[in-house]
């Protein structure tokens, strides 16, 4: 049973382990009653997302800058977005915009892996030297009692795994993965059931999710003999039959308006899964929201070679509105907004001067091969990004840039304070925690950062 395919909808995995023996490595993965243990959804836009076309506008820079988006009030006087976010512009007291993020790397791997594992190294590398925060969280987390959730503590909707990963912690900390696509009518998993009382039985045709566990279940029942497995083949047999793992996975419950609230796209169905996952007790939830959504090149890297910059925001910033505005909420709606965090971020941002150059080739977004057409940079040196829910204050903004948003001038936020924000957060200590690594030496999590004291509205 691999580790990444066995379910489309996430419970995609197992490459090389069986599930009791994914589940021994994942032994002390345990969780504290739902209600004392707060949890976090990162929604990742891998590429970078044009601050100046979003979350800091500069409407009064020069043309070489300027993009042609105007700007529009939120329900926050004197807090302005363009004009491409008008949904989150009517919720924009429920979330805080930080202005003055920066790191200091220029390729996306190094700036995926400073951003969110704390790797000060600017030079791009082929895999990930340090574990990311969400590997971190969900090691440190796995110690704490005796596990009571037959869901997963870490699952990736469309995990950002290009660049980052557990390191030296191991396979058994990286994401459950749910990487096809929730929004397809025809949404299934592959047929999973059993031949008898000891062995997997071979995954056959596809059926429906509910269908293949139902059946699973049936089947131990009639034997009666699930006490007999050791308990980390019952904890594999539970996550496939619960009919709690059944219901969190399972976006049929879930009444129209809502869905449609959420978008009947890839993106909107992803944050709507998301959402149902931290409510059923999952800790931690990465979601990417790249693919043709994005436009062309299925991300947000908008040099002028892969698309038409402002096209492409015209492309799919309609979509990010809806689902990203519908996922803060929905949070709050549902009386979740003190216990789960929501943060939207890229791995920087894109350069505030436009950039012309020749088209690489023709899709949504992009003109023909050879056309002239504007686009922008990667921009580390200052880039935005948004935070919900997690009981911090909410309604404003953190941070600023210079006149044409090439750099920041008050309130520098950089990785380490990134991720000492989160896991500060999740309950954990960033200046006291190190990890042992492959050579067994003690590593801190986080170097010299210290939680944004603006967002908890007291200092930390």
């Amino acid at each position: 049973m691999s580790r990444r395919g066995f379910m489309q909808i996430g419970l995609t995995g197992m490459a090389s382990l069986s599930w009791p023996g994914l589940l021994r490595l994942r032994a002390e993965n345990a969780l504290k009653p739902n209600s004392e243990k707060t949890a976090i959804i990162m929604v990742w836009l891998n590429g970078g997302l044009s601050h100046v076309d979003s979350y800091d506008p500069k409407p009064d820079i020069g043309s070489e800058y300027r993009g042609p988006f105007k700007t529009i009030e939120t329900n926050v006087p004197g807090t302005r977005l363009t004009e491409l976010m008008p949904m989150q512009a009517r919720i924009a007291d429920k979330f805080t915009i930080l202005r003055s993020m920066y790191q200091k790397a220029g390729g996306h791997p190094a700036g995926s892996m400073q951003l969110l594992s704390g790797d000060p190294d600017e030079r791009d590398k082929p895999k990930p030297k340090l574990p990311d925060w969400m590997s971190v969280a969900h090691y440190l987390r796995s110690k704490d009692g005796k596990r009571t959730n037959p869901l997963p503590n870490y699952i990736g909707v469309n995990p950002p795994l290009e660049y980052n990963g557990p390191a030296y912690l191991g396979e058994s900390y990286a994401p459950f993965s749910v990487n096809d696509d929730p929004s397809r009518p025809n949404f299934e998993v592959p047929n999973v059931g059993l031949a008898d009382v000891s062995e997997s039985r071979r995954l056959s045709d596809r059926v429906a999710l509910r269908k293949s566990l139902d059946k699973m279940e049936r089947a131990f029942d009639k034997e009666g003999e699930l006490g007999a497995l050791d308990d980390f083949e019952a904890q594999a047999v539970t996550l496939l039959t619960n009919p709690q793992t059944r219901d969190a996975f399972d976006l049929s419950k879930e009444d129209a308006v809502t869905r449609d609230r959420y978008g009947r796209n890839r993106w909107g169905q992803q944050l709507l899964l998301a959402r149902r996952l931290v409510e059923s007790g999952v800790e931690i939830v990465t979601s990417a929201l790249n693919g043709p959504l994005c436009s062309r090149t299925n991300n947000w890297d908008d040099h002028s070679v892969n698309c038409h910059i402002f096209d492409a925001l015209r492309f799919r910033m309609g979509y990010y509105d809806q689902a990203v505005s519908a996922l803060i909420e929905d949070i709050y709606a549902r009386g979740l907004d003190k216990r789960v965090l929501v943060v939207v971020t890229g791995e920087f941002g894109r350069s505030p001067k436009i950039e012309f150059g020749r088209s690489t080739g023709g899709g949504d977004a992009s003109g023909p091969t050879g056309t002239l057409q504007p686009g922008r940079d990667h921009w580390p040196r200052a880039f935005s990004n948004i935070w919900a829910g997690g009981g911090i204050q909410t309604g404003g903004v953190i941070g600023s840039t210079d006149k044409r948003g090439e750099d920041v001038t008050e309130r520098p936020c950089g990785p380490d304070d990134f991720l000492a924000t989160i896991y500060h957060h999740l309950g954990i200590d960033a200046s006291k925690v190190t990890i042992n690594d492959f050579n067994g030496r003690p590593t801190a999590i986080v170097n010299n950062g210290k939680p944004i004291a603006e967002l908890m509205g007291k200092a930390v």
